[in-house]
């Protein structure tokens, strides 16, 4: 059955469990229900923020994806489906983010490279698994296969890496009924905005537990701070001695992220 073009949806997989998903998800400032999903994760909007704002659902999906992503070493994969038109949008790290979509009658319309970067931060099979996902990008391989229909093959294909949705989980389902599935899953929990201080707390814990994380707080923070105060002392007297104000600058900068380095790492091991 394909996809009433009524219906509008969205939900975003990332390829983390809740635990690691938790902290990010919370700097969306907008109430998920959040679910385990195998080896992902699974977040569904409680609310429809797309349908009084300026922008589409393809567009909020997308954003939600890449803000979800940064500072993060796993990847986010958004779905979305309105006016029978469906397609993703897969956001990874400061990476450019990867789109792809298809109209009702499963007409492709995206990026060329898209499937190859799909397949690639994925970890899929870059023979078997990306010929079928370049198979989703030409119609004439299944002229009856819909939009939908070509979203379900995606998602279906995508349990060859872990991925297990929860009953009713399922892309082109109304966003009403998607919600309620979502409420009875196992192990769902709501993540909602809880102020800055929080806010604040949980982007620094997504920061730590993300790539950054050693840079950032540890053994490898502090000899990063330690060898931006030796560099620039050093640095900043031979610019006092050459009258060198841009090297002065970049001296001061130096000192200055050392030592905010050091006290943070430092408040940090005290809590």
């Amino acid at each position: 059955m394909s996809i009433s073009r009524t219906v509008t949806g969205g939900l975003l997989l990332c390829r983390a469990e809740p635990l690691a998903v938790r902290p990010a998800a919370h700097l969306l400032r907008v109430r998920l229900l959040l679910a385990p999903a195998g080896g992902w994760s699974v977040l569904v909007p409680e609310e429809k923020p797309w349908r009084d704002g300026p922008e589409t659902v393809a567009e909020v999906v997308s954003g939600w994806g890449s803000a979800l992503a940064i500072g993060t070493d796993w990847p986010v994969l958004g779905l979305w489906w309105e006016g029978g038109r469906t397609g993703f949008a897969l956001s990874s790290g400061f990476r450019r983010t990867a789109a792809y979509g298809w109209d009702a009658a499963g007409r492709p319309a995206g990026e060329p490279g898209a499937m190859r970067a799909l397949s690639a931060r994925l970890g899929l099979d870059p023979v078997l698994d990306l010929a079928e996902l370049e198979r989703l990008t030409r119609a004439d391989t299944d002229p009856a296969l819909d939009g939908e229909g070509r979203l379900l093959a995606l998602v279906a294909l995508l349990t060859r890496a872990g991925l297990a949705l929860p009953p009713g989980l399922a892309p082109g389902e109304p966003a009403d009924r998607l919600r309620g599935a979502a409420r009875v899953a196992p192990g769902v929990e709501t993540v909602e905005w809880s102020g800055w201080r929080d806010a604040v707390r949980a982007e620094l814990n997504a920061v730590e537990g993300g790539p950054l994380g050693p840079w950032v707080r540890g053994p490898r923070a502090r000899l990063l701070g330690a060898a931006q105060l030796t560099a620039g002392a050093p640095l900043l007297a031979w610019a006092a001695h050459r009258r060198s104000p841009g090297w002065a600058t970049a001296a001061a900068v130096l000192l200055a992220q050392g030592a905010a380095t050091l006290a943070y790492d430092r408040a940090r091991a005290r809590r």
